[in-house]
């Protein structure tokens, strides 16, 4: 599965409603099992982001779908990146050596 880093920032109404934030969380990782995907972490933060998730995915199609779906909730605006561990960068690396 690939890897995706979601940058999330919460919108007026996400932080109304922060005392349901840990429940948001929840049904995201459900919604996303649904998807044929898997919430590895997430992390609430101080700073630019309010949180970040990371996420597999079976394919870029349906990290897209994951995150319009997120954010169509109305709770969040989403900054979604695609993430290389070191194996992936190796095999990445080794295209471009020939």
């Amino acid at each position: 599965m690939a890897t995706y880093i979601a940058l999330l920032n919460w919108t007026e109404q996400g932080v109304r409603a922060y005392k349901d934030t840990t429940q948001r969380t929840e049904d995201f990782a459900a919604a996303l099992s649904k998807l044929g995907a898997r919430l590895v972490d997430i992390y609430w933060t101080d700073g630019p982001y309010d949180l970040v998730c990371i996420v597999e995915a079976p394919d870029d199609e349906t990290a897209t779908a994951a995150s319009l779906q997120l954010s169509a909730l109305g709770n969040v605006r989403t900054t979604t990146l695609r993430a290389f561990g070191r194996e992936d960068m190796g095999r990445i690396i080794a295209k471009v050596a020939g």
